[in-house]
C-alpha cells in the first residue's frame, strides 16, 4: 500500500503532487486522524475521499479501481466493487451510502487537503 508522508501544518495536510501516480490512489493520514484516499487523474485533477470502505469498515478505498460512469470520475472499492463518485463521494450502486469528501487545492506542486470544516484554510492559501 502506498502511504504518503504528509507535512502537517494547522488543519491542512500537504503532500507533494509528484508523490502520486495517475489513476492510482494513495492513503493519507490527516491531522485530525481521518484517512483520505487521494487520486490524481489523467486530466490532472486531484480528488480525495474517505479511505474507509463503508460496507466493510476496512481502509482500502485508496486501492480501488479508478474509472468513470457516463463521464463522471469514479473509484470502485477493491472489496465489494461498489462504485463511488470521486466528486461527491456518493455510492452509485447503493443510494444513501457516501464517503466523506475532502477539500483539495493544488498550488506550486503541492496538494493541500483539509477536512470539510477547514476547507476555507486551503482556499485561503494557508
Amino acid at each position: 500500500m502506498k502511504v504518503i508522508e504528509a507535512i502537517r501544518a494547522s488543519a491542512v495536510t500537504a503532500i507533494p503532487l509528484a508523490a502520486l501516480s495517475p489513476e492510482q490512489g494513495a492513503a493519507v493520514l490527516l491531522r485530525d486522524g481521518a484517512q483520505a484516499a487521494v487520486f490524481l487523474l489523467h486530466d490532472g485533477s486531484v480528488h480525495a475521499l474517505g479511505n474507509i470502505d463503508p460496507f466493510y469498515g476496512a481502509p482500502v478505498i485508496c486501492h480501488g479501481i479508478v474509472g468513470d460512469r457516463a463521464g463522471v470520475p469514479t473509484v470502485a472499492s477493491p472489496l465489494g466493487k461498489q462504485v463511488f463518485c470521486l466528486r461527491t463521494g456518493h455510492c452509485l450502486d447503493s443510494p444513501g451510502v457516501t464517503l466523506p469528501v475532502f477539500a483539495v487545492a493544488v498550488r506550486d506542486g503541492v496538494i493541500r487537503l483539509s477536512t470539510p470544516g477547514n476547507a476555507d484554510e486551503i482556499a485561503g492559501g494557508t
